[in-house]
């Protein structure tokens, strides 16, 4: 199959959560299978120079009247998946991350930023598309690229299928409805069947109203957000289109994280050698300033820092860091609350707590490779990646029993023969405290030893979700939903 996929994000050309990582991963394994999939990214600064090979400049036009546009063709860096960059002056070159300004606010534009990747993506996908290639199915990523389903719709003419997936429900791409017309959607579609959510406009409504086939990023996650509890406004919509509705766990690239070959780490090791891993550990203790001594039980932290992800939990439990003799490392930045508070927590205690604030990519390798146990307390959480990596490096994760978390990490006291790290189900400081008590108490015993040998050998390859992706656009290919 011919597969175009739609997203504001690609590792390694530009990412800030886990949706890069899928979207970089997912075309190699569906490449694998024999398919011919293409992946649309907008031009942010520095996106072009990153890439390899880029072609001759293909014109746009004007689609949204916000000036010239044109397709990069390139590829990945060091892979043969074929990228089209969207170079979009006057919208995408600019200093700032790809949805906030230098000073962490939303970009004004957004509305048109966004609905010109989906309305390029439609001019890709139509017959006679302008690159001499058209896709049988496109594929939508998150609320970025939510648009491009309706657009497909309202083409009128013979188009590909379409798959839209959702990798975060919060986050629904909302805009004032008067902005309806200015995205060139037509004003009859602002309405509850459409791309209307309690009084405005949202991107994602759109794409999960109108797409052939949904698809969210773990089993668990898929019946949650058809709840009140988690269902965002959403879930009477997604209820409805449950027949059409699949939940797949993501997969991690275990090319790019394997610490047998991971240029990030200082020795590679696998489960059958695993001393570099104290050397992973002693690395990472000297890089943050901290005390010295592969033996110390060693917490890992790679997040945003939000109230999602339950870092008040872990700030409520610095105490138990602190009075065990362990130590913690957190990378990530978010809400300033939570950055001054580990700030301060590394001001007294240097030698136990190590912060970086910000993302780096190699030191989220050496966090991997360097913790005994790895923290993903999420209040919610679609899928998650973290928990897969730090498994592969054999750090025992430690999270909340919710979406992709519940579907991929097996609490150890609950289910001897099969567990891999420790799981806790009340969102509270106690609940994550007991977690982290029990894997307290299995370090530096034959028990931990026994668990980091089943999670080091646990597949989160690729392989068996992109069959499933395959079946899934098989299935919209044969059976696309007709709208009256």
């Amino acid at each position: 199959m011919r597969v175009l996929m739609v997203a504001s994000e690609l590792f390694p050309l530009v990412k800030t959560g886990g949706l890069a990582d899928v979207v970089g991963a997912l075309p190699r394994a569906l490449s694998r299978r024999g398919h011919d999939v293409r992946v649309l990214v907008p031009g942010y600064r520095g996106v072009l120079e990153a890439a390899e090979s880029p072609g001759p400049p293909v014109s746009l036009g004007d689609p949204l009247g916000v000036g010239p546009t044109e397709i990069i063709p390139a590829k990945l860096p060091g892979s043969d998946t074929r990228v089209y960059v969207l170079r979009c002056p006057s919208l995408y070159d600019r200093q700032g991350g790809p949805y906030v300004d230098p000073n962490g606010h939303d970009w004004g534009d957004n509305h048109l930023r966004f609905a010109l990747l989906a309305r390029a993506a439609t001019i890709i996908a139509v017959a006679g598309a302008p690159l001499g290639w058209a896709p049988q199915v496109v594929h939508a990523h998150d609320w970025q690229a939510g648009l491009l389903p309706a657009y497909l719709q309202l083409w009128g003419r013979t188009r590909p299928a379409t798959v839209m997936t959702v990798h975060n429900l919060h986050f629904a791409g909302r805009f004032h409805p008067a902005l309806t017309s200015a995205v060139g959607l037509p004003q009859s579609l602002f309405s509850v069947n459409g791309a209307e959510l309690y009084g405005v406009m949202s991107y994602l409504k759109a794409g999960l109203y109108f797409a052939d086939r949904i698809t969210t990023v773990s089993p668990t996650y898929a019946g949650e957000i058809q709840t009140d509890a988690h269902g965002e406004g959403l879930q009477g919509l997604l209820s409805a289109r449950a027949p059409h509705l699949h939940g797949i766990i993501n997969g991690i690239d275990d090319e790019v994280w394997n610490p047998a070959t991971d240029p990030a780490l200082p020795a590679p090791y696998d489960a059958n050698q695993i001393a570099g891993k104290a050397q992973a550990k002693r690395e990472l203790q000297e890089k943050l300033g901290m005390r010295v001594d592969p033996s110390i039980p060693m917490f890992g932290l790679v997040s945003r820092l939000t109230g999602q992800k339950g870092i008040d939990l872990v700030l409520g439990n610095l105490p138990l860091v602190i009075d065990s003799g362990a130590q913690l490392v957190v990378l990530g930045s978010g809400a300033a609350a939570y950055e001054l508070a580990l700030s301060e927590a590394r001001r007294h205690h240097p030698q136990q707590i190590g912060f970086y604030r910000g993302y780096h990519e190699p030191l989220s390798h050496k966090v991997m490779a360097g913790s005994d146990f790895v923290l993903v307390p999420s209040r919610f959480e679609p899928c998650g990646l973290t928990q897969m990596y730090a498994q592969r490096y054999g750090s025992l994760p430690i999270v909340r029993h919710t979406g992709g978390l519940a579907d991929t990490v097996t609490d150890s006291w609950a289910v001897p023969s099969v567990g891999t790290g420790f799981s806790f189900v009340d969102p509270t400081n106690w609940a994550l405290g007991n977690a982290m008590w029990r894997g307290l108490q299995t370090y530096g015993t034959p028990r931990y030893d026994e668990l980091q040998q089943r999670a080091m050998h646990r597949d989160f390859g690729w392989g068996p979700s992109a069959k499933r992706y395959e079946q899934v656009y098989v299935d919209a290919l044969v059976g696309p939903v007709h709208l009256v």
